[in-house]
């Protein structure tokens, strides 16, 4: 059986991820746990997300598949942890799961594999998840399908989204290693802070980089930044990504911390840019999707209150009037503010509110950048000085006069190519340069 979880965590707490990786220990009383659980991120811009929008998945093949007794014993322990685990508490948290039985994978294949995609990309409502799971599922546990769900039960779609991408290999994959805090140390439960030696971190990605990412930040002025150790309430102490469960470990064995009460290895859809619509014209974008779009700098970057740059897009079809790089972005802000009104530029980012924030951006072509300067005399060589207001410009010496001011090349040290923005602001789904091919950042 296939089984789907999501939205059992909440801003404050809990992660859906230690529920999976609990109930991949837990379920070997029924079965096997085949092939390593799925975390699969879901679009970043939906407004009602907990924390990383994260749905879980596991498959469990049955000591005995005819055995229906054994298959809702499986269901009911899942179904039990749920309620105990989920921060149901929580406005926001709404669990649900869905268990797919071996059965009924064929049929299921291409709508889930559907539904799959359009949750990482766009946004799908519960009313759809329920109308997919009245058209194949049953409430009954013996059946081709089964859910579960908690209050408004919105988990359900991610939890068909997970079981969607499980039926369907052929999504880029990475990897991620959790490791999880012994219960009595969780945040929520007044337990000590997180520890989580900083220097084997650098140790870990210094041996594994780049066959991991984003174990560390660099671009602090300060000092390097820990970007896996979250700051957050849950049970996670530390997740390492990487492109192989081998390099996730490798890098997890460098790791000095706190004692840990068990760890997992993900397959995960993360750091693939899988949210990226290519649009083709600014005037198709929507709110709440995530784009890949090129187009003309329209405006110089306007440094807001609080360090927040932005910029007007343009193409053939309007105007995009806010692209935008948040302070947390640090020095990528300083490339956005070197861009000149016709840079050409294709940008990556999501849609929100009418501003597009920034995840990446390729710089295509720069335009010659100039400053206006007092003409130089053609007789002496000298710098003329103003004639006064509206009148020009002469040199007193020779009497030559011009009309107006002289436009000089000024060197741009601003290059063509890519630039993202650093590990502590990168989204979970967002495709980092390091992970690309000399092909992708060369077209």
């Amino acid at each position: 059986m296939l089984i789907g979880m999501d939205d059992t965590d909440s801003n404050e707490g809990m992660c859906t991820t230690y529920l999976a990786a609990l109930l991949a220990d837990e379920l070997k009383a029924y079965g096997t746990v085949s092939g390593l659980p799925y975390l699969i991120r879901l679009n970043p811009t939906v407004p009602y997300k907990t924390r990383g929008n994260a749905a879980l998945g596991l498959e469990l093949r049955l000591f005995d598949e005819s055995d229906s007794s054994l298959r809702e014993q499986a269901v009911s322990h899942v179904v039990s942890r749920i309620r105990e685990y989920a921060a149901a508490d929580c406005e926001k948290t709404n669990p649900g799961a869905v268990f797919i039985f071996e059965e009924t994978y064929d049929k299921m294949r291409a709508p889930l594999n559907l539904f799959f995609k359009k949750a990482v990309t766009d946004v799908i409502e519960i009313e759809e998840a329920r109308s997919l799971l009245s058209a194949f599922g049953s409430k009954t546990r013996g059946a081709g399908l089964f859910h579960f769900s908690l209050k408004n039960g919105r988990g359900l779609i991610g939890s068909l989204a997970v079981c969607g991408a499980a039926l369907n290999p052929g999504w880029a994959v990475t990897y991620e290693y959790l490791a999880y805090r012994l219960p009595q140390n969780w945040g929520n439960r007044g337990g000590p802070v997180r520890f989580v030696d900083p220097d084997s971190l650098i140790e870990a990605d210094r041996r594994t980089t780049p066959d991991t990412w984003d174990t560390v930040d660099y671009s602090k002025k300060s000092k390097p930044f820990p970007v896996c150790v979250p700051g957050s309430d849950d049970p996670v102490l530390y997740g390492i990504r990487g492109n192989s469960p081998q390099s996730v470990q490798k890098a997890a064995g460098f790791v000095v911390s706190e004692e840990t009460e068990r760890f997992c290895v993900f397959q995960t859809n993360q750091g693939t840019d899988a949210h990226l619509i290519p649009a083709g014209s600014i005037s198709e974008m929507r709110p709440l999707h995530s784009y890949i779009l090129g187009g003309t700098v329209h405006s110089y970057a306007e440094t807001l209150e609080g360090g927040h740059d932005i910029f007007t897009l343009s193409d053939a079809s309007g105007n995009l009037s806010a692209c935008a790089a948040y302070e947390p972005t640090g020095d990528f802000r300083h490339v956005i503010r070197q861009l000149l009104p016709g840079d050409s530029v294709t940008v990556y980012g999501s849609l929100k509110n009418q501003t597009l924030n920034l995840e990446k951006i390729k710089i295509q072509t720069l335009v010659p950048a100039v400053r206006q300067t007092n003409p130089v005399c053609p007789v002496c060589g000298k710098r003329m000085e103003s004639a006064g207001r509206s009148q020009g410009f002469r040199c007193r010496a020779c009497r030559t006069t011009a009309a107006e001011k002289t436009a000089v090349p000024v060197p741009r040290t601003l290059k063509p190519g890519f630039y993202e923005v650093p590990p502590s602001a990168r989204r979970h789904l967002s495709k980092p340069l390091i992970r690309c091919s000399k092909e992708e950042l060369e077209n």
